[in-house]
């Protein structure tokens, strides 16, 4: 299992990126994927998960209506496109991979997770 994690860099404040996140090993239409991103000095923390089955999107606080993710089915991929970025979207975003018996269920903990990505930097200057 491998997800590849892609898209970070180095924006000012008010920028857009998008995250990709290509799976081989595991199949994104069939297991719930979610962002999480970790800081320096903090916890790793949910960013947002889509299901598997009902296509159920969450968002953390911080970013909802600014951060929209989604997946390509037939290219076996995840998106987080990112909006209006701030300084504190500063951190490293992972991707993350986790089966679900019900398809409409979620968690926003990390431990909840099978398969994680190594993570891409978003460097976001005020």
């Amino acid at each position: 299992v491998q997800l590849q994690a892609s898209g970070g860099g180095l924006v000012q404040a008010g920028d857009s990126l998008r995250l990709s996140c290509a799976a081989s090993g595991v199949t994104v239409s069939t297991y719930n994927m979610g962002w999480f991103r970790q800081a320096p000095g903090k916890e790793r923390e949910f960013v947002s998960v889509l299901t598997w089955s009902s296509g159920t999107t969450v968002y953390a606080d911080s970013v909802k209506g600014r951060f929209t993710i989604s997946r390509d089915n037939v290219k076996n991929t995840l998106y987080l496109q990112m909006n209006s970025l701030k300084s504190d979207d500063t951190a490293v975003y992972y991707c993350a991979a986790g089966f679900s018996y019900s398809g409409s269920s979620y968690s926003t903990r990390s431990g909840a997770y099978n398969y994680w990505g190594q993570g891409t930097q978003v460097t976001v200057s005020s």
